[in-house]
């Protein structure tokens, strides 16, 4: 009790206000701030007074069941999914999300949002955007989706218009939320980009794309939130970048305290910005994305006999723009527009000082717990000699055609970990694997010590005809064919970890058989936490191998997940406590005829990936496109497979989820 009064002070002052821990420092002063719940929970210091955001990075529901002493107002930030980058070459960049905040003080602001459950008694809707897809060859991007807060709408950052180098036909960039740069080519143009702050909103949500240009075949960077995509330099061959994010501190005071939430910039090492356009794509040069979007923004190609390089996605969670296509007369996808992010503060109390540490920071149960959704570094200030530490690794992406299901992320759970201080941790929290590729699920890692990093591996995707089952923390599904007995992707999560100086238990299985028929092929589900994926047989493609739940130590009823996910984990089998905080489920394996029926963390007729965040095969039946669905972020569950005949466009089965790292010690 003494080092919680010496050390953490906001820990004894918020187990008061939760009303969930047995001490704290003399003579407290009982708060009178809001009690709400949904999202991922973040208490903080912010200058002497005491704040809780609720950060989605999946959609849910914000319920407020009692005001307190500071009001009826709420500040918000809203981010819209960016725009995938123009296709082919010199392809113009995405437009990043509409950005729309009030947070006091930011030059965006807008009006106050009162949340008096007298007035709004219902839950307030929260639907976070997903990103734009890159166009492939000859394509333009796809648009970001819009993010929604009750009222508040953003919109999805428009599509970055395709590139060629020699014939008049390049396109301009899409309307959104910001717009999207226009292509480039050797023979038309100039290709107008986007126009941003569509449909309009006071104050604007975001800038126009950039113009395409010819000749020099470059293409128009995305715009951003402020300002505008630049536009390719005319007779030479320069690229324009995408239009500069915004840092909106809402999640934390400053990023160098505060990580995991919104995109770097590596310009003063702080995290929180949001809306970068995506740089666009040249034959000679590239253009950079705008800062806390487009990643590196998009890649252009040496001139000939040099390497292409690729375009590279957003960051997920920022609502950047995807960086245009690059190259030589080359063929190459744009890049991927992140996805988007809602979050909700309102402050709960004052109190003299703080422990940083990193992550989003709750308190639950006499522990402080710090959720990571993507990557940062958890900082200690005291020696913390055993915590409870949860990695799970990205989950696979299904796969098209009768496509199986995505494999799960390898999950670690871990005890007794030490953390020595004053030490910084390196955090790094593994993308899902994005469909049309058979590259699975990224890692997850937290450095715990000298010599040692835990893991969890990235789940399999889904393999693509002709190749063979992918291994990961859980394997992926087989594709349906005409040929049983193919064996799923294999685990590798159990030999993820060796040398531990802790105890571990990792969870991770293989993908199912395929066990079609000569008239149906139904694919197998990929490999859950829990356990193995189901066959795919001539009635259906098989089920998703069922997830696993948090430990109870994560399980703050604050940040449960809602009927379609915005907390940690999402929702699973039954109901009460045991059908909450389910993560690392399996995607649902693809089939020509019927889609499969739902099991928890598997395929779900009509496209629904609720249980344990994993994708379901898609919904059509009877030999369409039947899309797979995507995983729910920070769940590292896998995407669901194609239900079609065929895909020429390769883009049909569903992502898998992004991973996380939890961490918790007694306060």
């Amino acid at each position: 009790m003494g080092i919680r009064s010496q050390n953490n002070p906001i820990a004894s002052y918020l187990d008061v206000f939760s009303r969930s821990g047995t001490d704290a420092y003399s003579n407290p002063v009982a708060p009178t701030g809001m009690v709400a719940t949904g999202g991922v929970i973040s208490d903080y210091n912010d200058g002497g007074s005491i704040y809780r955001a609720h950060v989605f990075t999946s959609s849910g529901t914000f319920e407020v069941t009692e005001l307190g002493g500071y009001g009826a107002n709420v500040e918000y930030l809203v981010v819209a999914g960016g725009g995938g980058g123009g296709g082919h070459n010199t392809g113009g960049g995405g437009g990043a999300g509409g950005l729309r905040t009030n947070l006091s003080g930011h030059p965006l602001a807008g009006a106050s949002f009162p949340v008096d459950p007298g007035s709004f008694p219902a839950p307030f809707t929260v639907t976070v955007g997903g990103g734009g897809l890159g166009g492939n060859s000859g394509n333009n991007g796809s648009k970001g989706t819009p993010s929604v807060f009750g009222s508040i709408t953003s919109e999805g950052g428009g599509y970055g218009g395709k590139g060629v180098t020699a014939s008049p036909n390049a396109s301009g960039g899409g309307p959104g939320g910001s717009g999207g740069g226009g292509g480039g080519d050797d023979a038309g143009g100039p290709y107008a980009g986007g126009t941003g702050n569509t449909p309009p909103s006071t104050p604007p949500q975001g800038n126009n794309g950039g113009f395409g240009y010819a000749p020099g075949a470059r293409g128009g960077g995305g715009g951003g939130a402020n300002p505008s995509g630049g536009t390719g330099t005319p007779g030479a061959s320069v690229a324009g970048p995408g239009g500069a994010g915004l840092q909106v501190a809402i999640a934390g005071p400053t990023a160098t305290t505060f990580t995991g939430v919104g995109a770097l910039n590596p310009g003063n090492n702080q995290y929180q910005y949001f809306s970068g356009g995506g740089g666009a794509g040249g034959n000679v040069n590239k253009g950079t994305g705008g800062l806390g979007g487009g990643g590196t923004g998009g890649t252009g190609g040496g001139p000939p006999g040099l390497p292409v390089e690729n375009a590279t996605p957003a960051v997920s969670g920022s609502g950047g723009g995807g960086g245009g296509a690059g190259g030589w007369n080359t063929a190459r996808p744009g890049g991927s527009g992140g996805s988007g992010i809602v979050i909700v503060r309102y402050q709960i109390g004052t109190v003299a000082t703080a422990k940083a540490t990193g992550g989003s920071v709750s308190f639950y149960d006499g522990k402080t717990i710090h959720a990571f959704t993507s990557s940062g570094t958890f900082t200690t200030t005291s020696d913390i000699p055993a915590a409870e530490v949860v990695v799970i690794g990205g989950g696979g992406a299904g796969g098209y055609y009768r496509g199986g299901g995505g494999g799960a992320g390898g999950v670690a759970v871990a005890t007794n970990v030490p953390f020595s201080s004053p030490n910084p941790y390196a955090v790094v929290v593994g993308g899902g694997a994005v469909n049309r590729s058979n590259l699975g699920g990224v890692d997850t890692t937290i450095a715990t010590g000298p010599g040692h990093v835990l893991t969890g591996k990235g789940g399999g995707s889904a393999t693509l005809p002709g190749s063979s089952p992918t291994t990961g923390g859980s394997g992926a599904g087989v594709q349906g064919t005409p040929s049983p007995g193919t064996t799923g992707g294999s685990s590798n999560q159990s030999t993820a970890n060796p040398g531990a100086p802790f105890p571990i238990t990792p969870y991770g299985n293989a993908g199912g058989t395929g066990n079609g028929t000569s008239s149906k092929y139904g694919a197998s589900g990929g490999g859950g936490a829990g356990s193995a994926g189901d066959p795919g047989d001539g009635s259906g493609g098989g089920d998703g191998g069922i997830g696993i739940q948090l430990p109870s130590t994560f399980q703050n009823p604050k940040s449960a997940p809602g009927p379609n996910g915005g907390g940690l984990g999402a929702p699973g089998p039954g109901s009460g406590p045991a059908a909450l905080f389910w993560v690392a489920g399996g995607g649902g394996g693809g089939a020509i005829f019927t889609p499969v029926p739902a099991v928890y963390g598997g395929a779900y007729p009509g496209g629904s990936a609720n249980y344990a965040g994993a994708g379901g095969a898609g919904p059509n039946g009877s030999g369409g496109s039947g899309i797979g669905m995507s995983a729910l972020a920070n769940t590292g569950s896998g995407g669901g497979g194609q239900n079609s005949a065929s895909d020429p466009d390769q883009t049909r089965g569903g992502s898998g989820g992004s991973g996380l790292v939890l961490i918790a010690y007694p306060s």
